[in-house]
């Protein structure tokens, strides 16, 4: 079964970018992927730009219209997610457990629908 682990942070809790905390975090996540990577569990995962860099799209009576910046206010933004293939919901859920994130942060764990396309 596929799995989106979307990573959600909050600058209240977060690691500042930069520091030498911020880059022994970024070593865990780097050893997390190489391991998932070495056993077959993973498919993808990224990081991603801070909410001020994104856009909104919406049509809106046939007209495009974007907006600047993320589409509600919130305190949690997604920061990055792993996509992965795993036998069991528990697996999903322990491999969240495992993102250094979860330490600080939520790990929304979310099944993949299978369209069969």
């Amino acid at each position: 079964m596929k799995y989106m682990l979307l990573i959600y942070q909050d600058d209240a809790t977060g690691v500042p970018e930069g520091t030498p905390e911020w880059h022994e975090l970024v070593a865990e996540y780097v050893a997390l992927d190489n391991d998932l990577k070495a056993n077959g569990t993973l498919i993808d995962s990224q990081p991603l730009h801070r909410p001020e860099t994104a856009c909104t799209v919406r049509i809106r009576d046939g007209k495009t219209l974007v907006t600047d910046g993320p589409f509600a206010e919130t305190q949690e933004w997604l920061g990055g997610y792993y996509y992965v293939d795993v036998p069991t919901r528990d697996d999903a859920i322990a491999i969240a457990a495992r993102i250094p994130g979860s330490r600080t942060d939520s790990i929304e764990v979310r099944q993949i629908l299978d369209l069969g396309l």
